[in-house]
C-alpha cells in the first residue's frame, strides 16, 4: 500500500528463494533499518538510505547457503516497487539529476532520470570478483533490479579507482544522491508532471 501524499510505500515480496519486507519514505532523514543476512550489501544499502535521505526498512530472509544471488536481486525488486508507489504520479519532482562523486582514489558518475522507462547502463569494472565474500557482480544486479522496478532510468559510470569497496561504495552513494536531487519537490511546479507528455508512468 502507498500513500502518496505522505511519499511513503511498504512492499512485501516472497517468493520461494526469498522474503522481503521494504518501507520507504522518500521525505525522511535518511534512518535504515537494514537486515538481509549480507553484510557488505548491508552497509551498502545503510549508505543509499543515508544519502538519499530516505527512510528504509529492509528485512530479508533469502536463501544463502546457495549465495547472495537471490537476495540481492530480490531486494532490488522490492525497493523499486516501494520508490515507484511513493512516487505515485510523478507528479512536482525534480525528475532529473547527475553528480560525480569523489571516495579517495575513486571518482564514479550516476545520473538519473525518474521518467517511468527503465533502463540501466552499468560502465563499471572490478579489479576484484569479491569484497570480502560478496560478488561484486551483484552490484550490478542490484542496480538492474532497482532500475528496472522503480521505473527510472540510471546511468552509473565509474571514471576510475583501484579498490573494489571503494568502487561499490561509491556506486551506492551517487545513486543515492542523485536520487535524493531527482525526487526533490520542484517548488516553481509542485503540481506538475515533469513531462510533455502529461505522464512519467511508462
Amino acid at each position: 500500500m502507498a500513500s502518496n501524499s505522505a511519499r511513503e510505500a511498504s512492499v512485501s515480496r516472497k517468493t520461494n528463494e526469498t522474503s522481503i519486507e521494504v518501507k520507504v519514505a522518500l521525505d525522511g532523514t535518511g534512518k535504515a533499518e537494514i537486515a538481509t543476512g549480507v553484510g557488505f550489501f548491508d552497509h551498502m544499502l545503510d549508505q543509499l538510505s543515508r544519502h538519499s535521505l530516505i527512510d528504509m526498512t529492509i528485512k530479508a530472509e533469502g536463501d544463502l547457503h546457495i549465495d547472495d544471488h537471490h537476495t540481492v536481486e530480490d531486494c532490488g525488486i522490492a525497493i523499486g516497487r516501494a520508490l515507484a508507489q511513493a512516487l505515485g504520479e510523478r507528479r512536482g519532482i525534480m525528475r532529473y539529476a547527475s553528480l560525480d562523486l569523489a571516495m579517495d582514489e575513486c571518482l564514479t558518475r550516476a545520473a538519473v532520470d525518474v521518467s517511468g522507462r527503465p533502463f540501466l547502463v552499468f560502465d563499471v569494472e572490478f579489479p576484484t570478483e569479491k569484497i570480502g565474500t560478496f560478488d561484486t557482480e551483484l552490484v550490478r544486479e542490484f542496480f538492474q533490479a532497482l532500475a528496472q522496478h522503480a521505473g527510472i532510468t540510471l546511468h552509473i559510470t565509474n571514471h576510475y579507482g583501484a579498490n573494489s569497496h571503494h568502487i561499490a561504495e561509491t556506486c551506492f552513494k551517487a545513486v543515492a544522491r542523485v536520487l535524493r536531487a531527482a525526487m526533490e519537490p520542484d517548488p516553481r511546479q509542485p503540481d506538475a508532471v515533469p513531462s510533455t507528455k502529461g505522464t512519467l508512468n511508462g
